[in-house]
């Protein structure tokens, strides 16, 4: 594996380890090199009352933003109880947002060990975004 790529997907692996899942114990964690280099992760955490819950993904970008950072160059998605563990609608939104035309987003085959790759047009077809605001 790619050593920029393996680096994403050790962090997503250290987070996802992290996850705060007591109801789901689904635990997972998301890794996003921005444009400028830096590597940021979160895990996901539940809530009792689920849909107050948040994605790792989510709070990737959230922490991102926070950061200063504002763009996804990559984005490493891990789940424990998931092969391959793909965002969920809502976080593709969310990657969208802040994603470009050479935004990649990585999750790993377990069975493999393999990356699959794939561009946000291709998880989120026909997205809705900034631009449709204009």
């Amino acid at each position: 594996m790619d050593p920029h790529l393996k680096s994403l997907f050790d962090a997503a692996n250290e987070v996802a380890a992290k996850a705060y899942a007591p109801y789901s114990k689904f635990f997972v964690g998301a890794a996003i090199r921005t444009t400028t280099g830096q590597i940021i992760a979160a895990c996901n955490v539940e809530n009792a009352a689920y849909p107050t819950g948040t994605c790792a993904e989510a709070g990737a970008i959230a922490a991102m933003i926070s950061q200063g950072e504002t763009e996804i160059a990559d984005i490493a998605i891990v789940g424990v109880k998931s092969n391959p563990c793909y965002p969920c609608g809502a976080c593709r939104q969310r990657i969208f947002e802040f994603s470009n035309e050479t935004t990649r987003i990585h999750v790993l085959d377990e069975k493999t060990k393999e990356p699959l790759t794939y561009s946000i047009q291709s998880l989120l077809p026909h997205a809705f975004g900034p631009r449709d605001l204009a």
